[in-house]
């Protein structure tokens, strides 16, 4: 970075002027290059802004080896960076647009994720068995905020460089892969995780993970892939291997095996000797009553010790099915391996916050074994009073001493907390302590199955068409503005009303048919 710094073409610093009002909004793109001997690094950033004075958005050439910095608006009001747009990033973002601020201690705020779109998470199966569009699931970040002061940047995090307990300012300084340099009076660190395949040789080369939007549409293509390729072919099964028997596991597997019906069979493993081992009873068993109906074997007690190709098979050969070689989790059990033609892997993730450089060793953020932030009941992270982790990113206990699972629910309840934390620490109010309330737990088990269990109902489990509609309610009033429920509202009833007439019609002519 230093020698490309050195050969800067032409330093460049762009004004962005708005209008005095929302409807003024309007979106900018910064571009800047450094050449060198060896090639070009650019760097790019697209953001949104809204300003209620006619202030200027500046990108501005930094003279230090950290590259240009981002000139915020407003010098007085305090300047917060949120690193990652998933459920504890762009949650906490809107909570602290929802607050009420005096004029000058309304914070400048930026969302900063290497995605354009912001991905809800628990509708993801829904894409492969057609009930959802991806834009219903998926809505872009520009959109979300467009009617908000946030601004977005789509990049990556790089280096975070928090300032001592000694220095002078408060805060830090953020750069990204692009080289953008971002200075924050208050961080929130919400990354997130990604999946971990290196646990098994091979599973990295062959088994497709199913954490990221770009996961379930590469595992929708690979199904429809092999749907064609198999069609009117009934000597030649369609084989699926779920690695994994959690949630997102068993999900899975319901949601394929009745998609591919009887075109094809679900493996699902598992080193437990339960499917859904933390899960809920009442969920648990609504699951296994539902895949035990499908064509879904479970091998129960194994774990993954290989995933190869058939030692004749040419790697290039797109069409030879994968092996699994699996060993018994307990003794007294043979290891066996079995054949598939698609491996899913949902085990295993890793917390992004340990790839993060740092400029100063002693700076570095406090780590669990895990990769995690550690942080206090304030969401703070432990001697960095001016960073908050929440998510996949933190590591916080409950009362009883256990970790906080990593889901959506437990990110979404943090974000509320980060956001009235922060508004509580720049009004110098006290800062709340977090505390996780489960409301319950909800899986679909297909398109028209679920199982949901209410935590503040003991020993209910609501199950097929009346859980599947709840669970869909429950996740619309989830969705992250007002207008975006609307129109995913708007276009999920219609397609209700659709499916309800089809199913109408085809019952009126087997009536008809039949007299």
């Amino acid at each position: 970075m230093a020698a490309a710094q050195g050969m800067i073409s032409t330093a460049v610093a762009v004004r962005m002027p708005f209008g005095s009002t929302k409807s003024n909004l309007k979106r900018f793109y910064v571009g800047q290059r450094f050449k060198n001997g060896m090639g070009r690094m650019s760097i790019s950033s697209t953001v949104k802004s809204m300003s209620n004075n006619n202030n200027a958005e500046t990108l501005q050439e930094s003279q230090d080896s950290r590259g240009p910095s981002y000139i915020w608006s407003d010098k007085q009001r305090p300047r917060v960076c949120i690193l990652g747009g998933g459920f504890g990033g762009l949650y906490t973002a809107l909570r602290l647009e929802s607050l009420v601020w005096t004029d000058n201690k309304k914070p400048q705020v930026v969302l900063i994720d290497k995605s354009e779109n912001f991905v809800f998470k628990p509708l993801m199966y829904e894409l492969l068995s057609g009930e959802v569009e991806p834009w219903e699931i998926a809505p872009a970040f520009k959109d979300l905020l467009a009617n908000t002061g946030v601004l977005f940047v789509k990049d990556s995090v790089k280096i975070i460089q928090p300032n001592g307990p000694g220095e002078v300012l408060p805060g830090g300084n953020v750069q990204l892969e692009s080289g953008l340099n971002i200075e924050y009076d208050w961080l929130v660190l919400a990354l997130g995780s990604e999946a971990k395949l290196d646990v098994a040789p091979g599973a990295l080369e062959y088994a497709l993970p199913f954490s990221t939007l770009d996961d379930a549409q590469r595992t929708d293509q690979a199904l429809k892939k092999l749907e064609r390729a198999r069609f009117g072919k009934s000597s030649l099964p369609i084989e699926v291997a779920i690695v994994g028997c959690g949630y997102s596991g068993v999900e899975l597997a319901a949601t394929i095996a009745e998609r591919l019906q009887d075109r094809g069979t679900v493996t699902a493993i598992n080193v437990d000797a339960n499917i859904c081992p933390t899960g809920l009873p009442g969920n648990r068993e609504a699951a296994l009553k539902v895949i035990s109906e499908r064509n879904v074997q479970l091998l129960l007690g194994f774990y993954v010790n290989c995933v190869r190709k058939p030692a004749d098979a040419d790697e290039s050969d797109n069409q030879a099915k994968f092996i699994l070689d699996l060993q018994p989790a307990q003794r007294g059990i043979d290891s066996k391996s079995i054949e598939a033609d698609l491996i899913l892997w949902t085990v295993g993730a890793k917390s992004l916050l340990p790839q993060l450089e740092s400029f100063d060793y002693g700076k570095r953020l406090p780590l669990t074994s895990r990769g995690q932030a550690e942080i206090d009941e304030t969401l703070q992270v432990k001697g960095h009073p001016r960073i908050f982790a929440l998510g996949d990113s933190a590591a916080l206990r409950d009362n009883g001493g256990r970790l906080l699972p990593a889901t959506a629910q437990v990110a979404f309840q943090q974000a509320d907390f980060a956001g009235w934390n922060i508004w509580a620490a720049i009004n110098g109010r006290p800062l709340l302590p977090f505390r996780f309330q489960n409301l319950g737990e909800m899986m679909t088990l297909g398109m028209n199955d679920a199982a949901v269990t209410p935590g503040f109902i003991e020993g209910l489990t609501l199950e097929g068409p009346i859980a599947h509609t709840a669970r869909k309610l429950v996740y619309l009033a989830r969705l992250p503005t007002d207008e975006h429920r609307l129109k995913v509202g708007i276009s999920w009833l219609a397609k209700s009303t659709i499916d309800s007439i089809a199913l109408l019609q085809g019952s009126i002519s087997k009536v008809l048919s039949s007299s």
